[in-house]
């Protein structure tokens, strides 16, 4: 691809992006796994296929701030078609992979996408069926596969029909690049939303490069970090790690699969990764229910050294001689052997998209493993708050980013004011204008600010609900209590808006359970029989016991029952961020939830 010869201050992704290769050509920009094996990619090597790509683009029409839809799981493809996007001046409509028909095609059409760039026959199946409520998309390009239908080109044919238009006009892609201004928008981003409607989020170049230039300028990330990406990059949490890998210059091993991820860990050997934490209470759960007999008593007496040391440390308080040897000690019996499971050389972690478990962040931070838990939301391009290596929190998001603001509202209610705030919804003056007062961004969710200005979320005002005695529980806050108390569930749910008293469905760990039921002498019975065991019940009971110890009188969960299935982002339970959505649960399992009450 062409480049200058002097680098100026990128204003848009695309020149950035450039500017990065002609930085960094010969580094590696990404990893991928390829027969058992991985694959690395260089900066220049994956700036000629987005070369071409985006030629490909502007020789199918494509004018400033058109949409062009992806929809694709996580893999190196997304990112090059991104990038040729962005650099043919164009936007990405992001669709995660798992929309079903009736939703992709509401997105579609919103944005008035023109191309779409299709993971794979189930992808195009989707198009297909939707053909006729999209009268403005033009053409389908497929990552994997092939059709017979002129609708439908592969990437390779785009690529091809590229470096002709390349050859007629060499300076194509630079020319548009250089024209491109901050406040274009860069991307539009479909809330996945809880409830109703999925809303088109308009994020510019300017949020872009304001997330990416802060995160370089405060030395969190560098050019020789790796990181692990399996995040969805249909969410705003993914894509912000590629605006940051752009501006710092980092590698990315690339696999979407959730189920690869702590083994990818091992073999890639990151220096960070982001993730849900959900992720972190799955491994803290495998390895913990992984200990039997003396292992599990030293694993216990390590853990509560490893504690303490940290929590001194991290209060500046004195650490005692004999806990210093001490956890020296467990730090080469247990805690290296955790970290291995990582590859050994992470950094930290980064912790999004909904609220990590203060007691989840302490067990990883005495294991050497540190947490750093951020915030963000889809409106603020995925950031605004982080918590930093030097300078942390145990259950806070950090502080705010270099230029942007934050109050608190009377109500409780966080707000903040930055670069990296959304434009406006797609079409929806009226959403818009309520969530954006002045500039300032309605977050939806209730927080406090200490002396030191570090930020903690308390609660989604929404998620709050009144009892009929007219107090209020915040369910989070309980659920987040039960994850440590309880290793084998996987989901723990309470309800009870307008009724006497507090509810709970709770999901079952498959993998956990069948070993807790081993050990119990259950045998292999299969999971849905074991949602019905009268043991797994006395276990989760007392757990749910102990929960109740540490609640008020008014947040005991005085109901509960076992669902015979997990919550499934296919089962439409789950968001592709994987937060639950309350209401579809609540929907699914009335029946249930009524008869606690009758």
């Amino acid at each position: 691809m062409s480049q200058t010869s002097t680098p100026t201050k990128a204003a848009n992704l695309a020149q950035l992006f450039l500017q990065r290769v002609e930085k960094s050509g010969d580094n590696e920009a990404f990893r991928i796994p390829e027969k058992g094996d991985w694959k690395s990619v260089t900066w220049k090597q994956a700036a000629e296929r987005v070369e071409t790509l985006a030629a490909g683009l502007l020789s199918l029409g494509i004018e400033p701030e058109d949409r062009i839809g992806i929809a694709s799981t996580t893999r190196l493809e997304w990112i090059l078609a991104d990038l040729a996007i962005l650099c043919a001046g164009a936007a990405t409509t992001t669709v995660y992979p798992s929309t079903n028909a009736e939703d992709t095609a509401y997105i579609l059409a919103d944005s008035a996408s023109k191309i779409v760039f299709a993971e794979d026959d189930t992808q195009l199946k989707k198009l297909t069926e939707k053909r006729s409520e999209l009268p403005d998309l033009t053409k389908v390009v497929l990552f994997d596969g092939s059709s017979d239908d002129d609708w439908v080109i592969t990437l390779d044919d785009l690529a091809d029909q590229g470096a002709k238009y390349l050859a007629e006009h060499p300076s194509c892609v630079r020319n548009v690049a250089d024209e491109i201004q901050p406040e274009h928008l860069a991307t539009l981003i479909y809330t996945s939303g809880t409830t109703g409607k999925p809303k088109g989020v308009r994020l510019r170049h300017a949020a872009w490069l304001y997330t990416g230039g802060v995160i370089a300028d405060m030395g969190l990330l560098r050019d020789d970090d790796l990181q692990l990406l399996w995040l969805p990059l249909a969410h705003a949490f993914g894509k912000v790690l590629i605006s940051a890998q752009v501006a710092c210059g980092f590698a990315s091993a690339i696999d979407g699969r959730v189920d690869k991820i702590v083994e990818n860990t091992g073999v890639v050997k990151p220096t960070f990764m982001g993730a849900a934490p959900r992720i972190f209470e799955k491994a803290y759960s495998k390895i913990i229910t992984q200990q039997k007999g003396a292992k599990a008593v030293l694993f216990g007496w390590a853990f509560a050294v490893g504690k303490e040391v940290a929590r001194r440390r991290r209060e500046g308080k004195f650490v005692w001689p004999h806990l210093i040897w001490q956890q020296k000690l467990f730090d080469r019996l247990v805690f290296a052997k955790i970290r291995d499971v990582f590859g050994g050389r992470i950094r930290f972690f980064v912790s999004g998209s909904a609220p990590l478990n203060r007691d989840i962040a302490e067990w990883f931070e005495a294991a050497g493993v540190l947490i750093l838990e951020g915030y963000g939301l889809t409106e603020s391009s995925g950031a605004g708050f982080i918590n930093r290596p030097d300078n942390y929190k145990l259950g806070s998001v950090g502080l705010p980013f270099e230029g942007t603001e934050v109050r608190i509202s009377d109500a409780g209610e966080v707000q903040f004011r930055s670069d990296c705030v959304m434009a406006g919804y797609h079409h929806l003056d009226d959403a818009t204008g309520e969530a954006l007062k002045d500039g300032w961004l309605a977050t939806g969710d209730q927080g406090k600010l200490d002396d030191n200005g570090f930020l903690t979320i308390t609660g989604r005002i929404k998620e709050l609900f009144k009892l009929s005695n007219g107090k209020y529980v915040a369910p989070p806050a309980i659920e987040a209590k039960f994850a440590t108390l309880c290793p084998y569930a996987s989901q723990f749910m309470v309800f009870g808006e307008g009724r006497n008293f507090a509810a709970a469905l709770v999901t079952l760990d498959e993998d956990s359970i069948s070993g807790w039921a081993k050990d119990h002498g259950l045998g292999d019975k299969p999971y849905e029989e074991l949602t019905k065991s009268d043991a797994v019940h006395e276990m989760l009971d007392e757990c749910i016991q102990k929960l109740n110890s540490s609640l008020n009188r008014w947040e005991t969960i005085k109901k509960w029952a076992v669902l015979d299935h997990d919550l499934t982002v296919d089962g439409g339970q789950l968001t592709p961020s994987l937060k639950v959505k309350r209401g579809v649960v609540a929907e699914q399992n009335k029946e249930t939830l009524d008869g606690f009450y009758s």
